[in-house]
């Protein structure tokens, strides 16, 4: 192992996400896989790949190194696909000029395309040195398509004859061949967009979109917002005083949510609203809840066969519905409706139809999530994640027995339920026709395997580089909650050196994601190079984490701290018992996001049990994160203030006794740096030493060379000292 090249190469590989393929797309024959993969585990650009009949194609990059295609989208057969780089949109067809590709009839230039720099396009779609072996065939050129100004989001239509794309806030539709541009709907203000998502909507929601093509290709289902009312936040760059700030609409805690409203807009210009509802009915309050009944968040749109759906939901998150709209006239009707007195979560992938009008709806079970096809319930204890997609009444979805594994399922009716994936990881697929495209993320590391009519028909290349410490996990089930743990020991423990190990707990343990599953992700490796430099590392995914059920996941409803602090000491305690390597004289927390808040909180409130403390880009002041993501906790903070004053720091700021440092990115849109500022400020106020590191013109995500590998030196330094271990020279 070389830990000491470690830092480099995770900085390198932008935490070993390089070189990964990702966002796949099946047509809907099963002939053409497409999916984006940077140029090697090093080089970011980012490439537009297609694998066909067993080999992979490049079929679009960019020259620039600091730029590349970064999402794309594509026509139900998978033959046109637009994608932006720099504002720019650019289209490339699928076929080859070998397979008779359709290259005059689409208006595609005879000669070499030229690029906007002058770069011919030979240069524009150049394979790197390590990229896959191509297909034998040469490709349609990628073309650019001259637009009314910079473009987001471009998106053809199912029959790939248009390519609606969203610039300025104004919703623009052009043909496929570059010819016939048009607006459809144009902001009345500065604060309104067609066709793109709010804040709340892209950063807590999950929805990236804000409008979908009909089947027919012939209009399509926007979402109009009004950000008018919510409040400004201004993110400047302190290094750079004569730089004005970025405004950005950040609706926080308790403050006005952005308006979103719903249209039909036809390729021809009529315009039909969908005036959808916007309370629902009269509800009991839970004791000392809190009872918001108006339908502020769009969770999701889609436009099948069955015409357009939304999903809906109330401020307080208590209730959703899903409502059908009918094109014509822009009328609805409820076609599920779901409550709960805490919250009730979405189910990405829902609602489904399947060709016959078999619908595939969320469905609770219990204290489980399952789902509904048609009238058949899924399996008792099968807690489903997401639906993939329907091929003819098949259904695809994944779904978990045991909370550290995900699988692929299906179901058709006469074949019932069957499990797709075997080995123990985290596996997610994409489907068309007869092909199914297996990613799997196992202890080994990730694959992507493709299939056609159930058998292995080739695998997709995984370039990302293996991480210079191999991780080597112990996956554990500790305490009486059974708690899915896993713990990294030095490679070298056991080979004649006995001595007690210090413990660095390095969980996330947040309601957003897991860590501790069967699928090898860079924070393993993280984990694992600690572990080398001499601790004994822990990461334990507590209450609130997604997997476990329903209870587990409202455990954390009014206190978005205890309960998950609590489950890590007892999971440390656990664990001590049954390893005695680990010292609890000496013991340490580290975290980013809200695991840095987590950390910081273990310090104030457990100091007989933590000794010292690393948080990065911690949210400490609970009423300045989100709305839709705070409020579904805590609640409204002029409703439900004790469970702000609960699980915010800033008021526990007088009870640190132990070393803590605070790291914070000065371009942070997510976190704002606010909350590292006040924290610090109150510890100064009660006089606690304590230690600030801001990170200039870095944002939420830290993953810059000589940023991100100096930082995880630092932040080792500081742990070292923290506990009194002796330096690397030591």
């Amino acid at each position: 192992m070389d830990i000491n090249g470690f830092p480099r190469q995770f900085a390198r590989t932008r935490r070993f996400t390089l070189g990964t393929p990702r966002q796949f797309t099946v047509s809907a024959d099963g002939e053409r896989v497409l999916f984006l993969r940077s140029a090697s585990g090093t080089d970011p650009r980012g490439l537009l790949w297609m694998f066909e009949h067993g080999q992979e194609r490049l079929l679009a990059g960019h020259p620039s190194p600091s730029a590349g295609v970064t999402g794309y989208a594509a026509d139900r057969s998978a033959r046109v696909v637009a994608y932006a780089v720099d504002g720019e949109l650019w289209t490339v067809r699928t076929e080859s000029v070998r397979d008779g590709g359709p290259d005059q009839d689409q208006g595609h230039d005879r000669g070499p395309a030229r690029s906007p720099r002058g770069q011919d396009t030979a240069e524009h779609q150049a394979a790197p040195e390590q990229a896959a072996p191509q297909h034998s065939a040469a490709t349609c050129a990628p073309r650019r398509i001259p637009t009314a100004g910079p473009v987001t989001d471009p998106r053809p239509s199912p029959d790939g004859a248009l390519i609606a794309y969203v610039t300025g806030g104004a919703l623009h539709v052009v043909r496929a061949d570059g010819t016939g541009d048009r607006l459809l709907a144009a902001p009345e203000g500065p604060d309104v967009t067609y066709g793109l998502a709010d804040y709340c909507a892209g950063a807590s929601i999950g929805r990236s979109r804000g409008y979908w093509w009909s089947p027919d290709g012939d209009a399509l289902l926007v979402a109009r917002v009004d950000t008018s009312m919510v409040h400004r936040r201004y993110i400047a760059d302190a290094s750079d005083p004569e730089k004005p700030p970025a405004v950005i609409r950040y609706p926080a805690a308790g403050t006005p949510n952005a308006e979103t409203s719903l249209l039909v807009l036809t390729t021809g210009g009529r315009r039909t609203p969908v005036p959808l509802p916007r309370t629902a009915p009269a509800r009991r309050t839970p004791p000392g809840g809190w009872d918001a009944p108006a339908f502020e968040y769009l969770i999701s749109a889609s436009w099948d066969d069955a015409g357009p759906f939304a999903v809906l939901h109330t401020r307080d998150q208590r209730t959703v519905w899903v409502v059908a709209a009918d094109p014509a006239d822009g009328a609805y009707e409820v076609v599920s409706r779901k409550s709960d007195e805490s919250w009730v979560a979405s189910l990405p992938g829902t609602p489904l139809h399947t060709p016959a009008g078999v619908r595939v709806l969320p469905s609770v079970r219990g204290d489980v999530r399952g789902i509904r096809i048609g009238d058949t319930l899924s399996p008792d204890g099968l807690y489903v994640r997401e639906v993939l997609g329907a091929v003819g009444e098949r259904v695809f979805f994944t779904a978990s027995e045991e909370p550290t594994e995900v699988h692929v399922w299906s179901y058709e009716e006469g074949t019932g339920f069957v499990r797709l994936t075997e080995h123990a990881g985290v596996h997610t697929a994409a489907v068309g026709g007869d092909t199914l495209v297996v990613d799997s993320r196992t202890d080994d590391g990730q694959s992507v395997t493709v299939r056609r009519d159930g058998r292995p028909d080739g695998r997709i290349q995984v370039l990302t580089e293996q991480p210079l410490v191999a991780p080597a996990p112990v996956h554990l089930t500790l305490g009486a909650r059974e708690l899915r743990s896993r713990l990294h020991l030095p490679s070298w423990y056991g080979r004649g050196r006995q001595e007690r190990l210090p413990v660095l707990l390095s969980p996330y343990s947040g309601p957003g994601m897991q860590v501790v599953t069967r699928g090898r992700g860079w924070y393993t490796a993280v984990c694992q190079w600690y572990a080398e430099h001499g601790f004994a590392v822990l990461a334990t995914d507590g209450r609130g984490t997604p997997g476990r059920g329903i209870a587990w996941e409202h455990a954390i409803d009014g206190d978005r701290l205890g309960p998950v602090l609590d489950d890590q000491v007892d999971a440390l305690h656990a664990a001590a018992e049954r390893y005695e390597a680990l010292d609890l004289g000496r013991v340490a927390i580290r975290g980013w996001s809200y695991s840095g808040y987590l950390a910081a909180g273990a310090v104030l409130h457990r100091p007989d049990v933590f000794h010292a403390a690393f948080a990065g880009a911690a949210p400490a002041d609970r009423r300045l994160y989100d709305s839709y993501w705070e409020e579904r906790f805590l609640g409204h903070p002029d409703v439900r203030p004790e469970g702000y004053e609960r699980s915010s720091l800033l008021p526990h700021a007088h009870r640190l006794t132990r070393p803590l440092m605070l790291v914070h990115g000065l371009a942070d849109d997510n976190v704002a740096p606010a909350h590292t500022l006040r924290l610090s400020a109150a510890l100064l106020a009660a006089g606690r030493p304590h230690t600030v590191l801001p990170l200039s013109g870095t944002g939420h995500l830290v993953h810059r060379e000589n940023v991100a590998d100096r930082l995880l030196m630092l932040e080792l330094d500081f742990l070292k000292r923290a506990l009194a271990l002796p330096s690397e020279e030591g």
